[in-house]
């Protein structure tokens, strides 16, 4: 390939990256109201003793898994863990089971009239459940496809449901209930008994929905100035590991776990149009993490699994927002010494990753706030697997 061809592809994905921000600041500007309404809708289920279930078929049941590791796991310290669970591909038989009156639903489809999502909403709205579609027509909260790409639509609702956790924890410290929490109390001692102008919190609430939305944009902005050079360099290396018979064996922590299985969900199962390739998740596989983390140590987590799986022809990602995590390093240090392409996808400055020369390329989201460069790193991944299909389309 030449070297303007390649410039024209660096331009080209650029442009996808920067066509996202319009697409982003329409959406958010018209939802941030409904949005606002939601998450003080959920703030006082969850008082309540409710709980936020999620569920999702092929690359959208990654995004029901890390709706459950944000509101459970939260990234910033002093947050509460809040009840959440992903219903897992079994979804719409355990939805009739588990579901309760003082229970959240959300359900993700990014095909227009999925039968299965909207029975299972069904469901749950019937039972007194709070509902919300991303995207559909069935629901409390019905939203719509933002756009006719699957990537860009999922990016979307990613940025969603990282404002609903960010902003049901808002209403918790502004003691907007008013109201006594109960055998909660002792999950929420920052709740009072005067009640707040509701009006002014709502009103916080969307002004800061649209804050994180133009940092977000503004991220982008940025990686698509620094990193698309990148991105073809990786593609066109991925391509030629592809073509001697290789595979991607992807991994990371919990929501970048989520990313690892999106980013393989992309590869093996993607949108029409787009050619499969091989791909593995070692995140995804809950039995072997915790029998390594308990025999050996979660250190050994991903490069334990990589030794069985791994061939030379391979490429190995690590998905890091710190680009510091012991179980990512070692297992890149062992593709590394096994001939593997190390492949980085990192936040902040890189971290250890960059700083140590640990990967072959490195695509960085330079921010240090978890939720923005996960948002940031989706965008990088969907328009990497576009240029691996270009290369290995042969341009």
């Amino acid at each position: 390939m030449t070297r303007t061809e390649i410039g024209t592809l660096a331009a080209r994905s650029r442009e996808q990256l920067l066509r996202r921000n319009d697409i982003f600041t329409d959406f958010f500007q018209l939802e941030s109201p409904r949005l606002a309404a939601a998450c003080h809708e959920m703030s006082r289920r969850f008082l309540a003793g409710g709980r936020l279930l999620a569920f999702g078929e092929g690359a959208a049941a990654t995004d029901a898994q890390h709706v459950s590791v944000e509101f459970v796991h939260p990234v910033i310290v002093g947050k509460r863990a809040l009840p959440a669970l992903d219903l897992g591909p079994d979804f719409a038989a355990r939805m009739p089971v588990l579901v309760r009156p003082d229970d959240m639903v959300l359900g993700f489809s990014f095909a227009r009239g999925d039968a299965v999502a909207e029975r299972a909403l069904r469901v749950a709205e019937e039972r007194g459940a709070l509902t919300v579609a991303l995207a559909g027509d069935v629901a409390d909260y019905p939203f719509a496809l933002p756009d006719q790409d699957v990537f860009v639509c999922q990016e979307v609702f990613e940025v969603l449901y990282h404002m609903l956790w960010e902003s049901v924890h808002v209403y918790f410290e502004h003691r907007e209930q008013g109201h006594d929490v109960g055998a909660s109390s002792f999950l929420y001692p920052f709740l009072g008994s005067q009640e707040q102008p509701l009006e002014r919190v709502v009103d916080e609430v969307q002004s800061s929905m649209l804050k994180k939305l133009a940092e977000v944009n503004r991220i982008r902005a940025v990686a698509a100035d620094t990193e698309v050079e990148s991105l073809v360099a990786l593609a066109r290396a991925i391509a030629e590991r592809l073509a001697q018979g290789g595979k991607l064996i992807a991994f990371g922590n919990g929501g970048s776990a989520t990313d690892a299985n999106d980013l393989v969900a992309d590869c093996v199962a993607p949108p029409p149009g787009i050619t499969p390739i091989p791909a593995i998740s070692l995140a995804a596989e809950p039995a072997n993490l915790t029998a390594i983390a308990n025999d050996i140590g979660s250190e050994a987590m991903f490069a334990r699994q990589l030794i069985a799986h791994a061939h030379t022809a391979d490429v190995a990602v690590g998905i890091s927002t710190s680009g510091g995590s012991a179980n990512i390093l070692a297992a890149l240090a062992e593709a590394r010494k096994r001939g593997l392409l190390t492949v980085g996808i990192v936040g902040y400055d890189g971290g250890k990753i960059v700083r140590d020369h640990l990967v072959d390329h490195a695509l960085v989201v330079r921010s240090d706030y978890i939720p923005r460069i996960q948002e940031v790193q989706a965008s990088l991944y969907h328009v990497l697997r576009g240029l691996i299909e270009t290369f290995q389309g042969g341009y």
